[in-house]
């Protein structure tokens, strides 16, 4: 494991991802939520140690990090009501499910046509984002179990020999997840951005689904 301190050496911590994302290797990384693991959406192979590490099943897909709405653009069919979801609660806590963008080059689990995306609030993963585009992201533990909030936790729970930026406690709620691809819109997983939140900017709501590990 190499652990590098983010929150001292921030642009140490930004070229070493690069470097290990470029390379085809997942990276440890802190969030304003909560500790994630995060690999290139167009390689398949890393994308699969990412779920190997977790122990995910292959049907539950991982999201996709983005620096903004342009770049998410990129990979995902964005609508009016993105736009205005976007607009109020981007960059933050909020993951969008909306159809795939038929070029995008994505390897994200075992097929779909939908992708999630979230742009998120915090300066040391937009650095990365700049650097390398979207990243393909989930949450830095073992599934099932709870997320841990060190780095250190988060590194031990997906076993060795992987980069960890150490960016402090992360004790934030995971993002909402909501899908837009079904009418109307569901919320898949209660998170920081709340239901009467999402209804207070014109966003159709019907029974919340089942919950999603975005």
């Amino acid at each position: 494991m190499t652990l590098v301190d983010a929150t001292t050496h921030p642009e140490a911590a930004v070229a070493a991802a690069v470097t290990a994302l470029r390379k085809g290797r997942p990276v440890v990384l802190p969030t304003e939520t909560v500790y994630g693991v995060a690999a290139l959406p167009g390689d398949p192979s890393a994308v699969e140690e990412l779920f190997e590490r977790k122990g995910r099943a292959g049907e539950r897909l991982v999201a996709v990090l983005v620096a903004d709405l342009e770049a998410a653009r990129c990979i995902a069919v964005v609508d009016a009501m993105f736009e205005v979801l976007a607009a109020a609660f981007w960059p933050g806590p909020l993951t969008i499910v909306a159809w795939r963008h038929p070029e995008a080059d994505l390897h994200l689990g075992d097929g779909s046509s939908t992708v999630g995306v979230r742009c998120p609030d915090h300066d040391l993963v937009g650095a990365i984002l700049a650097e390398v585009g979207p990243m393909a992201t989930t949450s830095a533990n073992r599934s099932g179990q709870p997320t841990p909030m060190t780095a250190m936790e988060a590194a031990d729970a997906l076993g060795g020999d992987l980069l960890v930026l150490d960016g402090g406690r992360c004790e934030g709620s995971p993002s909402t997840v909501v899908d837009l691809t079904t009418d109307p819109a569901r919320v898949l997983r209660p998170g920081a951005v709340t239901r009467e939140a999402l209804l207070g900017v014109g966003l159709e709501l019907g029974p919340d689904g089942a919950g999603a590990d975005r």
